[in-house]
């Protein structure tokens, strides 16, 4: 099956489109922009979402949901909101059909026009600060710490699987507190978790940032980031946390009463990650071959396969497969045992190194009489032969050695791929090569955009912690007190 793909080198772009579809994880829709994700697709999703929500819950926040539609006068209270999301707005103006007069199907009933037209959310914080003004009145209703996992809309018109799409299912942290240092906190906290997330199960390492002016999100006072870089060289957003300071309070009039007696305007955050993720999931890891999947985000960790001629034979096989299967899943692990007949065993070998499934264990005739089995891992495509009594230990040992080797493999892609640079020269050959590059920024909007305009790069993030050190803007010349990252990004 691995075959069939386009090799990275060749045209990464094509390999990722057809490897999203082969490995059967999404495929367009009927729905211009919009995506289908397939079973096999959903239950890496399912996965991510299970440990986010987990480590959600451990931070103290519970889950809610809120309307997907909003009413259009809501998202113009906050003036950088609205311009920042007014071009991916789908707007509901009517709420019936009629049977066109005629009879060639069905038109919009122009006497159904909506009232006040409706937004399909592209994000929630309209909507849920109207909400939280019926929730607080007093400091002791505070801090709310709200998720919700939701779809939305952006009405994108290029898309491409995963990483761009008109709908794409995300969560949606939404926070109210008493204080501004509070709400900081909690800002740095859900990167911190985001991170941990990346780094820990999709084994993808982040870099940690804070966005510039120009790249923020809209209402935000400032938006944390998560870079990661991803095997072509380009940098991709895989998550971020907004603090909105008392934005969205005062577009709402969203005031509580503090221990003191007096009205106070409430602070805010929001913080998400999408289904983008499973781009950077796919991009990090995967290879010519397929995928290449973290045993802790992988539906399937262990696939057994037998070979067989013949129901008989097949029959003896079956027992093995049903022992190792039940003494895996008691160590907790996820099993497949694919004893299938209507496929041969090299096909299956092919379909689920394409899957990524990170360790397979196979066996014949001759494996039976000798008491072996061979176990192949997906990320390094080294196979060996194991006396079946080891086989069971040799698998768990195995899923905490490719989770590491897999990150360590990005991180080391990563290191030998951020290059610092003085001139302007060196930068555009820098970003010529791909990757991230670390250079001298004079500090203005004007600058960052004119970088934008003459190379397609963007300032990915100012690094947390980021060192100072006196320098020249790479454009301008201009004094420059620390360096940012730049990249071309997703």
């Amino acid at each position: 099956m691995g075959k069939f793909l386009t090799s990275r080198s060749e045209n990464y772009s094509q390999w990722y489109n057809e490897l999203v579809v082969k490995a059967d994880l999404a495929e367009n829709s009927a729905v211009r922009g919009c995506m289908v994700i397939k079973p096999y697709g959903y239950a890496i999703w399912e996965k991510m979402h299970d440990a986010l929500d987990k480590m959600f819950k451990e931070t103290g926040h519970v889950n809610a949901y809120f309307p997907l539609f909003i009413p259009k006068s809501f998202l113009s209270r906050e003036a950088d909101h609205v311009e920042g999301f007014a071009k991916e707005c789908a707007v509901v103006t009517h709420y019936r059909l009629k049977t066109n007069p005629d009879g060639s199907g069905v038109i919009v009933d122009p006497e159904a026009k909506l009232e006040e037209e409706l937004i399909v959310r592209p994000t929630s914080e309209t909507i849920i600060w109207s909400t939280y003004k019926n929730w607080i009145q007093s400091y002791r209703d505070l801090p709310i710490l709200c998720n919700q996992w939701a779809n939305v809309v952006r009405w994108e018109m290029r898309t491409r699987l995963f990483l761009r799409t008109a709908e794409f299912l995300w969560q949606e942290g939404h926070t109210a507190h008493a204080t501004k240092e509070e709400a900081e906190v909690e800002a740095r906290k859900m990167l911190d978790v985001y991170a941990k997330f990346a780094e820990e199960f999709m084994a993808v390492p982040v870099i940690k940032g804070v966005k510039t002016a120009n790249e923020r999100f809209a209402g935000a006072l400032d938006t944390y980031c998560i870079e990661a870089l991803m095997q072509d060289g380009k940098a991709l957003q895989a998550g971020t946390s907004h603090f909105l300071g008392q934005n969205f309070a005062k577009a709402f009039d969203v005031k509580f009463l503090n221990k003191e007696g007096k009205q106070e305007l409430v602070w805010a955050t929001s913080w998400g990650v999408s289904t983008r993720l499973m781009g950077a999931l796919i991009m990090s890891h995967s290879d010519d071959n397929g995928l290449v999947l973290p045993p802790k985000l992988a539906p399937i960790q262990v696939v057994i396969v037998p070979i067989f001629k013949g129901d008989e034979e097949n029959a003896k096989m079956r027992e093995l497969g049903n022992k190792l299967k039940a003494d895996l899943e008691a160590k907790g692990l996820s099993v497949k045992f694919d004893d299938r007949d209507t496929q041969k065993p090299g096909w299956k070998f092919a379909q689920y190194e394409l899957q990524g499934v990170p360790v397979r264990i196979a066996f014949g005739a001759r494996d039976l009489e000798n008491g072996t089995v061979e176990i192949a891992r997906r990320d390094t495509l080294e196979k060996e032969t194991y006396p079946v009594g080891q086989a069971v230990d040799i698998c768990t040992k195995l899923m905490d050695e490719i989770q590491a080797n897999i990150y360590k493999k990005a991180l080391d892609f990563r290191a030998a791929n951020i290059t610092k640079v003085d001139t302007w020269e060196e930068f555009e050959a820098a970003l010529a090569k791909g990757g991230f590059v670390s250079a001298h920024w004079d500090g203005t909007t004007e600058t960052e955009v004119a970088i934008k305009e003459k190379t397609k790069a963007t300032i990915r993030c100012i690094p947390l912690g980021n060192p100072l050190e006196e320098g020249k803007c790479i454009l301008t010349g201009k004094p420059s007190k620390q360096r940012v990252l730049f990249a071309i990004a997703y």
